[in-house]
């Protein structure tokens, strides 16, 4: 019978990575906090219909990208979301979270897109979206962008840039759109696959195209910001205003048009050059139309999403190792009437707070101890039958030659804080 893996692109985290998962996670945590934003968490599944209004239906996401199915039940169409904020905005709406208030939300979790998988590119992949619903000024958008300079200071990343464009309102887009397909029509020969596809769907994608062949063609195209009218062009630059004041750099990328079409004004990316092609680490942008595009009351918002498997991957790469937690104690035992003293005094360890392994699968004494010595563990607490009839327990430093102790159970934490932190418990 053959063995059963995981669908190409989506991948198992084993213990040690899931480990430093779980550290990153944790910071994450702590960096949103300081800044006022609450989790919230999604479904997984949603109803097709939502990213194919949010995220706009002639996307690479939507026509080529999306995990979508048929409910044999009842024969609703549903997509695995290949997003965040979409659902987030979805269930904001759905349970009026903007009655009375402004929103800071965060969500962390899968996503999934039917990609080629490469490395940092997955068809399983994870991020973290950071949302804030019902603000409307550039202060919000400098502070979304200032949060990502925090956290790589609070990772110790090096080596990102911040890119920056405004893409304005719809009616500015328009009239560049029309110039922009006016402009590529007159050199439709030099377009690609992908720009032939784009051309009169979503021409501004044809802008962001990764093929070096159309650069030259690409950087003679009509840009964008020469169309902004006086509102717009004043947002971009109370933004630019709030990073200076930061003393932030960044680049203004008259380029950068992001994937989605829900995006106005602002949008950024933060790109490095050490991951190969996929040098963009977070992105995010300003989305002032989606909420009434989804059916509620319209109000300005701004958002960002990072991609956990590219962070992780570029703090391993810059030198962070996450260590193997060990046991403070280590518990070996020997015959029926010592594993049963043995499980309890686990838990009486466990209790005033030790990290504590208690070993599993029988085994003499000598091979215990060397799976002791193997787990990285401060002492051994060494039970026989003796011992168990007498609630005592043997004590063994692992770490120095401090010798061993038989001890009664009531004095067993005690002394083992006294070997494993040099001083007593209070």
């Amino acid at each position: 019978m053959s063995t059963l893996q995981a669908i190409r692109g989506m991948n198992d985290i084993l213990p040690d990575e899931a480990e430093l998962w779980e550290q990153f996670e944790e910071l994450v945590r702590d960096w949103l906090r300081v800044y006022g934003y609450r989790p919230m968490r999604m479904p997984l599944v949603e109803p097709t219909p939502l990213f194919a209004r949010a995220i706009g239906e002639v996307t690479d996401i939507v026509e080529k990208e999306m995990y979508s199915f048929t409910d044999s039940l009842n024969g609703e169409q549903l997509t695995l979301r290949p997003e965040g904020t979409a659902s987030c905005v979805r269930a904001v709406l759905q349970h009026s979270l903007l009655y009375d208030s402004p929103r800071r939300l965060w969500y962390m979790g899968p996503m999934f897109r039917h990609e080629r998988p490469q490395k940092g590119r997955y068809r399983q992949f994870h991020q973290v979206g950071v949302e804030a619903l019902g603000y409307a000024g550039p202060d919000v958008d400098a502070e979304q962008i200032v949060m990502g300079a925090r956290l790589w200071d609070d990772l110790g990343l090096t080596g990102i840039e911040l890119e920056i464009n405004s893409l304005g309102q719809p009616d500015e887009r328009a009239r560049h759109r029309a110039d922009l397909i006016a402009y590529l029509e007159q050199h439709r020969d030099r377009l690609d696959a992908d720009g032939q596809r784009r051309l009169h769907t979503n021409p501004l994608r044809i802008l962001d195209t990764k093929n070096p062949a159309m650069r030259e063609l690409v950087e003679g195209a009509p840009t964008l910001m020469a169309y902004l009218g006086e509102a717009s062009l004043k947002h971009f630059e109370g933004v630019q205003t709030l990073l200076k004041d930061a003393g932030l750099p960044y680049r203004i990328n008259p380029r950068l048009v992001r994937g989605l079409d829900y995006y106005n004004l602002t949008v950024f990316e933060w790109v490095t050059d050490q991951l190969g092609a996929q040098g963009t680490v977070c992105a995010g942008g300003r989305y002032d139309g989606l909420i009434a595009q989804l059916g509620g009351k319209p109000a300005p918002a701004c958002g960002f999403a990072m991609g956990v498997e590219r962070l992780l991957a570029l703090w391993a790469d810059q030198g962070n190792r996450h260590e193997r937690p060990v046991p403070d104690v280590y518990v070996v035992h020997q015959g029926e009437l010592a594993g049963r003293h043995a499980f309890r005094v686990a838990e009486h360890l466990r209790d005033v707070g030790f990290v504590v392994h208690l070993h599993c699968g029988g085994g003499g004494f000598k091979a215990q101890m060397k799976k002791a010595d193997a787990a990285g563990a401060t002492i051994a607490v060494i039970i026989g039958d003796d011992e168990a009839r007498a609630n005592e327990a043997t004590i063994k430093a692992l770490r120095e030659d401090s010798g061993q102790r038989r001890i009664a159970v009531e004095r067993l934490a005690e002394t083992a804080s006294e070997w494993i932190l040099g001083n007593e418990c209070e």
